[in-house]
């Protein structure tokens, strides 16, 4: 008997999409479907239109191209395109909606790592992921880029993102979701992305819970540009490419975006600007984005916050995938003093003297009380992920433990990659909640043994029980509490055994980032 393929029938037309299976359990899988019209021509720097109608049935056996970036050919600006699992089109399941990061200038819903099949079935649940505006196209800020509709000049991508939950409060039950039952989750730039998205008043109600992966503050001069630099830059883009600032909507996208990356090709200390040091991400332009991360009020909603035991090591492994690849180790002090000044560097424009020999004191203390290796290149790891990621990240939990009145949960993931890698990387966790550590892209570094499968399905379990609007909880878990600083209620999930309740490991170390001088950093 045959088993035809899947259909959805959207407001804006019916899509075919192929059932495949996760461990036996079937799917409904639709790839390449359009929430958002193309932003080409007038539409570059405007802010995301319905998608067109079509006719007849479509296709959505395939993925749509990643938005412009390096290092894929392939890569498009007709990008804005959804992917969805479901265990049926039928029925009124929690929908989970996954940002993929990639520092806001790389990145695809179609990435192999976030094939949502696992999540969507063994929790029973809708997964979405999607493209978004990338690079010059998505993150900056420009008075002669207002859209003439809504007036917007910033922050494309967020906009994009907005756009795509509001196609889900449309199109959720054409997939057999619950529109009022949505999850937001996010890896590092999405998991930032995320949290701005939770305070926007456009965004009220349109999801109900919140996951944060590993997400950074978006505080210039780190993260993001100031408006005045977002506007000195899109003039020089102009100005290289010979037209104005209107004009860059008719430059060819790979003129635009070469431009954009060799604005961005200086070390930080020799650019024509002083912020966007390290990332280049949501603007302060006072509607899409009204405050920086940790300036934000505390979110509405449940949330589950996931941060890594060693950040940083995503950056200063040498065989890591990071972009761009990590320098050189420091083998000794004068060494190791040198590279923590560069890292203070990606947090300021000036690094007073003094504040990294400091930094160096303050970690090798708290090594030695907590003994932990205080060897250079485990001291400079440290440093690097806790100034970018864990301290912000931790301390935006605390405050949300004093001043919100909802639930939240902390997680520390701490599973170690396989040598030559170390630690426990940045976006570690995104390999392990959608199952795909085995995948030929992430096995040698993460592993597919009894313990790595064990250690997904618990992860899966925690962020697909959250997601059906309980505590989260696993057979593989102890009973996950709320979270209370001063209690032993944060999540270790991996490291020694599975899971296990503990206080949040190496607070003595975040303590540096606390003080007066290293304050004026952030």
């Amino acid at each position: 008997m045959s088993n035809p393929a899947p259909v959805a029938r959207t407001p804006a037309g019916d899509l075919r999409g192929t059932r495949e299976t996760h461990r036996g359990r079937p799917l409904a899988v639709f790839r390449g479907v359009p929430y958002a019209e193309p932003p080409t021509g007038p539409l570059r720097f405007a802010s995301p239109r319905p998608p067109r109608p079509w006719p007849g049935m479509r296709d959505a056996t395939r993925y749509a191209p990643a938005f412009v970036q390096s290092g894929n050919p392939d890569s498009a600006e007709d990008a804005l395109y959804a992917n969805v699992w479901t265990p049926a089109t039928t029925g009124r399941r929690p929908v989970l909606v996954y940002l993929h990061g990639g520092g806001w200038h790389v990145g695809a819903g179609s990435v192999p790592t976030f094939d949502g099949a696992k999540p969507a079935a063994r929790g029973d649940i809708v997964v979405i992921n999607f493209n978004y505006r990338l690079g010059a196209f998505g993150w900056g800020l420009h008075e002669d880029l207002a859209d003439p509709d809504t007036g917007h000049c910033a922050n494309w991508g967020l906009q994009d993102q907005l756009a795509l939950l509001r196609w889900v409060r449309e199109n959720a039950a054409c997939f057999g979701g619950d529109p009022d039952a949505v999850t937001l989750c996010g890896t590092s730039a999405g998991g930032s992305s995320a949290r701005h998205l939770a305070v926007l008043p456009e965004a009220r109600g349109l999801f109900s819970r919140l996951i944060t992966l590993s997400a950074p503050s978006t505080r210039a001069p780190a993260c993001a540009l100031t408006p005045e630099d977002a506007t000195a830059v899109y003039e020089a883009l102009a100005k290289e490419c010979g037209t104005t600032v209107t004009g860059l909507r008719e430059t060819p996208a790979a003129r635009v975006h070469r431009a954009w990356l060799d604005f961005f090709a200086a070390p930080p200390t020799l650019r024509a600007v002083t912020s966007g040091r390290e990332y280049r991400g949501p603007v302060r332009d006072g509607r899409t984005v009204p405050a920086y991360t940790e300036d934000l009020p505390v979110p509405a909603v449940p949330v589950m916050s996931v941060h890594n035991h060693t950040e940083g090591s995503f950056f200063t492994d040498p065989l890591s995938p990071s972009f761009p690849p990590a320098p050189p180790a420091p083998t000794d002090d004068a060494e190791l003093l040198a590279a923590v000044h560069d890292v203070l560097l990606k947090c300021a424009a000036r690094v007073p003297d003094g504040l990294a020999d400091a930094c160096v004191r303050a970690y090798r203390q708290a090594a030695a009380d907590d003994g932990l290796p205080d060897d250079p290149r485990t001291l400079w790891t440290e440093v690097w992920g806790d100034a970018l990621f864990r301290h912000g990240i931790v301390r935006a939990a605390e405050r949300h433990a004093r001043e919100g009145s909802t639930p939240q949960y902390v997680m520390e993931f701490a599973h170690p990659v396989r040598p030559p890698h170390y630690g426990t990387p940045h976006d570690a966790t995104s390999k392990f909640l959608f199952g795909t550590h085995g995948h030929p892209l992430n096995a040698a570094q993460f592993g597919d043994s009894p313990r790595e499968r064990l250690l997904s399905d618990t992860f899966a379990d925690l962020v697909t029980s959250f997601v059906r609007g309980t505590a989260p909880s696993s057979p593989h878990a102890p009973a996950w509490p709320v979270f209370a600083p001063q209690e032993p209620t944060t999540m270790v999930l991996g490291g020694p055994g599975t899971a296990r309740l503990a206080h949040t490991p190496k607070l003595r170390q975040l303590r540096f980032w606390d003080g007066p001088g290293a304050r004026s950093q952030r």
